[in-house]
């Protein structure tokens, strides 16, 4: 069961299955907004402000693939929200082609709801367990400049020169950033603050 009221919108033509998901989705706790093609449905994001969004593919107006296309080439500050597609098609070459450009899941009609849910409660917590985190983390100016650099491939003899600093210098400014990460590697404290949003290479 969903607490909160996590908002969930839900792009999809055919109007008999986007009334169920209504039910279904409602009768566990969500918030459901619909909108019947993907010209509405792009607009509706930015309307509603959804936690997550479900969303079909082939549709008139925009497919599902140019909605989600369109929204990180336009709005990069929705790549946190999760996108899941839901589709009748089930070859590999679409499964692929969602994910290629950046949806979370791809669930195939007819809807299983248990799975569905299963899958948005997963998303969302993921989403919620990396807000906390970064919240958690508190790198100072240093870090983050040397980290960034680092995310850029920069040995810290480079990040000296370019920051004018020494490399003893550099050097202790990722460690602290390492341990702050917990992680084993500058390497990995790179792509964790990367992931985190922390930093952007």
């Amino acid at each position: 069961m969903a607490t909160n009221k996590r908002k969930i919108l839900c792009i999809e033509d055919d109007r008999e299955t986007a009334a169920l998901i209504v039910e279904e989705l409602t009768e566990r706790g969500f918030d459901v907004t619909l909108a019947y093609d993907g010209g509405e449905g792009f607009a509706a994001i930015f309307r509603t402000m959804p936690d997550l969004v479900l969303c079909d593919i082939n549709m008139r107006v925009m497919s599902g693939f140019e909605v989600l296309e369109h929204l990180t080439k336009i709005a990069p500050r929705f790549n946190n929200m999760p996108f899941i597609f839901l589709t009748a098609l089930t070859d590999r070459r679409n499964e692929l082609k969602g994910r290629q450009l950046g949806a979370d899941d791809y669930v195939t009609k007819p809807i299983d709801f248990d799975i569905l849910v299963s899958i948005i409660n997963a998303r969302l917590a993921h989403v919620a367990r990396t807000d906390v985190w970064v919240k958690e983390v508190n790198l100072n100016h240093r870090e983050i400049e040397t980290l960034t650099w680092v995310a850029r491939g920069k040995t810290s003899a480079e990040i000296a020169k370019i920051l004018g600093l020494s490399k003893r210098t550099v050097d202790f400014h990722i460690d602290n950033a390492r341990i702050k990460l917990g992680v084993a590697t500058r390497t990995q404290a790179a792509i964790k603050a990367v992931t985190g949003k922390l930093i952007e290479p």
